[in-house]
């Protein structure tokens, strides 16, 4: 049976100035490879990605990529002009990094046709050397536009694409398109916690949501032991879909808060929202899921 991982998405750390943080991007990766993450998804929205600029952007996936041991795909191709994100596309590819992840939102406005989609996508493709690796990612940025079963479909059966992060959040459409994909070569990552475990039993290859910037080992611990230990997994899946509510006050400052407590980020800054908003409250609220994720830990060194 394939292995089931997980995929953080990045945050970017920044010092208090607002420059990228180089040393405390070297503790982000170290960390999440000591907690068994199976890859690292650079450069996408918790990377506050419309927020740097394209050598930044290109900083960012290559020094991560030098440093890490384990794959490292990178998105990044925020523009709106098609010739403008081939050029994004290229320069990210020329890092080094193992896949380049297009934006399903970036190839046709909201209000445009699943056509003009697709012209936009073999016009890339078309363009964007056979060699280059590539994913997709159902962005909810600048608007959600999910994929349709048929462009899925369509999109495996080219055999460019190895990586897909799913934000459906409905269990139904995960089994579909796992379905789709069985075989494909083209792996299935939710993004979504409360249907994880589900999906997973379902077809999909793993975890690449906000939350492994929290607490990644035990999303490991899940997906590696959910077939031996199937009550205590399910136990845990209803935490962590109770611990994933933290995601709507005020992320990503949370999370760097969280990493900024362990001693891996030397400061709160956000790019995307302001560290005010980070409320007292909303600090007391990480430490209370913090001492809840401790006790599971807990529990989980008993099991094993």
């Amino acid at each position: 049976m394939m292995k089931k991982d997980v995929w953080p998405v990045m945050l970017t750390p920044y010092d208090d100035t607002g420059s990228i943080d180089m040393d405390s991007l070297a503790r982000l990766v170290d960390w999440y490879e000591e907690n068994g993450v199976g890859g690292l998804f650079a450069v996408c929205q918790s990377s506050e990605m419309f927020y740097l600029s394209l050598r930044e952007r290109c900083l960012l996936a290559g020094s991560i990529k030098k440093r890490a041991h384990v794959p490292v795909i990178a998105s990044g191709h925020v523009s709106v002009s098609r010739e403008d994100q081939l050029e994004e596309i290229k320069q990210i590819a020329d890092t080094g990094v193992d896949a380049v992840i297009l934006i399903t939102n970036r190839l046709a406005c909201d209000h445009e046709t699943p056509e003009v989609w697709k012209e936009n996508l073999d016009w890339l493709l078309a363009r964007i050397d056979p060699a280059v690796q590539l994913g997709f990612y159902e962005c909810p940025v600048p608007y959600k536009r999910l994929i349709s079963d048929e462009e899925l479909a369509f999109t495996a059966s080219t055999g460019r694409f190895r990586f897909m992060k799913d934000t459906c959040c409905d269990l139904e459409t995960l089994k579909r398109r796992a379905a789709i994909l069985e075989g494909s070569g083209m792996l299935l990552y939710n993004a979504n916690v409360s249907t994880l475990l589900d999906s997973v039993i379902a077809g999909c290859a793993g975890f690449s949501g906000v939350m492994a910037n929290f607490h990644p080992d035990l999303y490991v611990w899940m997906l590696e032991n959910y077939e031996k230990y199937p009550e205590q997994a399910r136990d845990l899946q209803c935490l962590l879909t109770m611990c994933s509510m933290i995601e709507r006050q005020a992320y990503p400052v949370n999370a760097k808060f969280h990493l900024k407590e362990m001693g891996i980020f030397r400061s709160c800054y956000a790019r995307s929202r302001a560290q005010a908003e980070l409320s007292a409250t909303f600090i007391d609220e990480v430490c209370q899921m913090e001492r809840l994720i401790g006790r599971a830990r807990e529990r989980i060194k008993e099991l094993t």
